[in-house]
């Protein structure tokens, strides 16, 4: 299995100042809480950064997942554009001010472990991680100034010093985007763009071998009646939650609802189009430049393929996308736009990838389980679910409260609704 090939952890994750650290050396609370074991149901990339997160805290923790990462049968999190952004992501808004005020932490506590670990590890061969840094270009149809939402946005990354930050017009020019774009501004930043194959191949194979235990099986029903089994099924403290849109099911959420998305991979090697570095993009427009919110997406994601996207559609369930399907086809018009000779691109190896974002009402849900067991005791699991199109940017963010939580619930605290919690 591809992945980091370590007997013994160089880098792990430490809680500092109440946020998540990515450090080298020997970790000091190896197997501190051992006897603690937490079980972790869902195997993508937040299931996974919760265990790796959890692992380096010194708890023994195990992972149940129907699926793993495979380039034969790819899951939900592989599917991903994975480019780092601040929130709101370019393919949806969010509704919920608390998650977007948290999300706007969760994602730079996530920039930069994945800003270090780019530099620690090398990205590509066998091995890779599969983390670059890029320069990520934000292009708008009309002065940025006239969108309150997305001026704020832009303020708040200048104020957030992401490396590379500058507003710049002429980006369209430079990068040669036909007129009949319509673009007339734009600024860029330096952003982590994730290969999903090789990431979750590679993070997985490192919570094995800090000591995670897989399983391979499929756990359906509503946990609070399911807890006290599964605890003693899997010799297990604590139970977290990771199950995108399982939580529907999983926690009796019935806000969740799937986001369809769909990417086109193409060979990024410079014969049929300019050698594409940076990444270019159109966020969502509400006020519906097309059928599709006018969404541009186009990402390097490693040294040969290129992804072009998107689409968002909500309530879509069913993955019966072609490459003849409307609006891939206009998906696919929108991008050719933006990079000369992109419509004669060789496709790459299985050139339509798509999922469902799982996306709920009141966006990002990381808490414990506010209801009560049928005796009346507190619950003892833990939510992280409804990261939607974000799941990279907000992992390792999102990672830390869970392990806030899990210590809470270790301790008997009772629970703090996320919205009292962070008012």
């Amino acid at each position: 299995m591809p992945g980091i090939s370590i007997t013994s952890p160089k880098v792990y994750l430490s809680q500092e100042a109440g946020e998540l650290v990515l450090r080298q050396g020997l970790n000091p609370n190896r197997m501190k809480y051992a006897d603690t074991r937490v079980l972790i149901i869902g195997g993508g990339v937040t299931g996974l950064t919760n265990a790796w997160t959890l692992l380096d805290a010194g708890y023994s923790v195990t992972v149940v997942s129907d699926r793993w990462a495979s380039l034969e049968d790819r899951i939900t999190s592989q599917i991903a554009g994975a480019l780092w952004e601040w929130p709101p992501a370019v393919c949806g808004r969010h509704t919920d001010l608390v998650s977007l005020r948290l999300s706007k932490s969760w994602c730079m506590t996530s920039y930069r472990v994945f800003d270090k670990l780019q530099k620690l590890y090398p990205a590509g061969g066998r091995d890779g991680h599969g983390i670059r840094m890029r320069v990520a270009n934000f292009f708008f149809d009309k002065p940025i100034e006239e969108n309150a939402e997305e001026y704020e946005k832009m303020m708040e990354i200048e104020a957030a010093h992401l490396r590379g930050f500058k507003r710049d017009p002429l980006l369209a020019k430079k990068h040669a985007v036909s007129r009949t774009a319509g673009v007339v501004d734009a600024y860029k930043h330096e952003s982590p763009v994730v290969d999903t194959d090789a990431y979750m191949m590679w993070l997985r194979s490192l919570v094995v071998s800090k000591g995670a235990r897989l399983v391979t099986d499929r756990i359906s029903g509503d946990l609070i009646y399911m807890e006290d089994e599964l605890m003693e099924m899997y010799d297990a403290q604590v139970i977290i939650n990771a199950t995108g849109l399982g939580g529907y099911e999983l926690a009796a959420d019935k806000t969740v609802y799937p986001l369809r998305g769909a990417l086109i991979r193409v060979v990024n090697d410079g014969t049929r189009f300019p050698l594409v570095t940076e990444a270019l993009v159109v966020a969502h427009d509400y006020e519906k430049r097309d059928d599709d919110g006018g969404i541009v997406f186009i990402v390097p994601r490693n040294d040969r393929t290129l992804i072009l996207g998107g689409i968002a559609q909500p309530y879509e369930h069913q993955l019966d996308l072609t490459l003849d399907s409307p609006e891939i086809r206009r998906m696919r018009e929108r991008c050719n736009k933006f990079v000369p000779g992109l419509a004669d691109a060789e496709y790459d190896i299985d050139p339509l990838v798509q999922g469902l974002r799982p996306v709920r009402g009141e966006n990002v849900r990381v808490e414990r389980e506010l209801r009560r067991k049928q005796d009346g005791s507190l619950s003892r699991v833990v939510h992280s679910y409804g990261q939607g199109g974000s799941g990279f940017t907000l992992s390792f963010g999102c990672a830390g409260d869970v392990l806030n939580l899990v210590k809470e619930v270790e301790a008997c605290i009772p629970p703090t609704p996320l919205k009292s919690g962070h008012a």
